[in-house]
């Protein structure tokens, strides 16, 4: 996986990795498409949907030609989703507590930080793919879908929820596009009843993982190349889509769709956004406060004891 170590923040053009797990994406999202086993309507489990601020003429009801694309992490889910998976190997004794270590401190920069950080995001799913190298797909779906209800369901954003639901009710797809494994990006658009979803594919060979990526991780240039190529195959006019993220490091994504939307966003998107009078939502409360301390989820109470050893252990590896 050294070989992924060029990708990081200043590098925004497509490159032909970006391509490839663009259009891997693509076709992962429209072969496990979940439209015609969970039709477009309601979300699935129990917490109910919040009403989304009306916005005029939009979405164009019937329009079957627009579609619209959600991030996933802290957009339409409070954290990174790839943690919360690791957790739940964990818990399952998929690897050692010094990993769980790895994964709580990653988490916990990503809560104290309210951003991606690709370094830390790449290393996450670096660790990932190690540890399910050599096991099958079909075992980390079922795996998936319990660790869906124990740690990712009570995190949904119920103001992004709101959104994809005005989508759904008007007739159009919604997707997920997402770094995480498409595996687990595709269980939790079922469960919210949304379309599908386009994420990171990892490498298999007769239904078991290699530890290798099919190109680079759906990031950045990545995401937009892989919406781009779902969009051609599914015949869509993106100036007539929509996109929602939180996140700068989308700002190809974005800038693909006639309706961007910038979601809880970090401080470089908030500023691109007004800039360019994109629509803005944050439907967080008590920011600063989330921003204290290591967060429960991250499952290590002791891990760096706190936020001032969260803070100095980031500074240590700078």
């Amino acid at each position: 996986m050294a070989a992924l170590g060029w990708l990081t923040p200043r590098r925004r053009s497509a490159t032909a990795r970006s391509v490839l797990a663009g259009e891997a994406a693509a076709e992962a999202a429209r072969k496990s498409s979940l439209r015609a086993e969970q039709p477009a309507g309601r979300f699935t489990d129990e917490t109910p949907a919040t009403t989304a601020e009306p916005e005029p003429d939009f979405p164009v009801v019937g329009d079957e030609r627009a579609a619209a694309f959600f991030d996933l992490d802290n957009t339409v889910m409070q954290g990174a989703a790839i943690f919360h998976f690791g957790r739940g190997l964990y818990k399952r004794k998929f690897f050692q507590r010094r990993e769980l270590t790895r994964f709580a401190w990653q988490q916990a920069w990503f809560r104290l930080a309210g951003v991606e950080d690709p370094e830390h995001m790449q290393d996450a799913r670096d660790s990932a793919l190690s540890i399910v190298k050599g096991h099958r797909v079909s075992e980390l779906m079922s795996i998936g879908e319990e660790i869906y209800d124990e740690y990712m369901a009570d995190r949904i954003w119920p103001g992004t929820r709101a959104l994809a639901q005005a989508h759904l009710d008007a007739g159009q797809k919604v997707w997920l596009v997402t770094a995480a494994p498409v595996e687990t990006a595709t269980i939790i658009a079922r469960r919210l009843g949304l379309t599908g979803a386009l994420g990171t594919v990892a490498e298999s060979v007769d239904g078991v993982y290699t530890g290798r990526l099919v190109g680079e991780p759906l990031h950045g240039p990545a995401k937009a190349e892989a919406v781009r190529a779902l969009a051609a195959a599914e015949g869509l006019d993106l100036a007539r889509c929509a996109a929602y993220s939180d996140s700068h490091n989308d700002i190809p994504m974005l800038s693909l769709v006639g309706h961007p939307y910038a979601i809880n966003p970090d401080t470089k998107l908030r500023k691109h956004a007004r800039a360019l009078d994109w629509r803005l939502r944050d439907y967080r409360t008590g920011r600063k406060a989330a921003k204290v301390g290591i967060p429960a989820a991250a499952g290590v109470g002791a891990l760096a004891g706190g936020t001032a050893a969260a803070v100095a252990l980031h500074r240590r590896r700078r």
